[in-house]
């Protein structure tokens, strides 16, 4: 019998964090599925920059995913109930409330576990985990090289 994994995320700037999660959440099936947010769903952090398929392409590229599926527009568990997991792995850090999604899945009748994925600590000085420092350090980068610019 195989073992349906889902992980869900919004996936802007994949950086080693999300390759943790994915490969972690992965170490727990035979198959792994990732729900990929859609940026109007987004808003509990800024919205994404890259379009959604594009950010759904990049995460079905990777070999640790089976398949990757755009989120539903309206319900996020219309993906959930068309891939019928067995387990939904939550980033260690992603906002959801596990025992919430655990009551969501049973008022409809999903039967899956619902599973937290471990944090990865940085492996050197300066490694960056977290799309919005990466973008935060672009923006400095880029706002400290235009004022190198100017000076000249």
């Amino acid at each position: 019998m195989t073992r349906r994994i889902v992980a869900q995320g919004t996936f802007d700037i994949i950086h080693p964090g999300h390759v943790h999660y994915l490969s972690e959440a992965a170490s727990m099936g035979d198959e792994l599925h990732v729900i990929v947010a859609r940026r109007e769903n987004v808003t509990h952090k800024e919205p994404p920059v890259l379009p959604d398929r594009q950010r759904r392409d990049v995460i079905d590229a990777l070999e640790v995913v089976t398949e990757a599926h755009l989120g539903h527009s309206e319900d996020i568990f219309v993906p959930i109930e068309r891939i019928d997991p067995d387990v939904i792995v939550l980033g260690h850090d992603q906002h959801h409330d596990a025992d919430a999604i655990r009551d969501a899945l049973a008022g409809r009748g999903i039967d899956c576990e619902v599973a937290r994925a471990s944090g990865r600590e940085p492996r050197y000085e300066g490694e960056l985990l977290s799309t919005g420092r990466i973008v935060d350090r672009i923006i400095e980068s880029r706002a400290s090289e235009a004022d190198d610019v100017d000076a000249v």
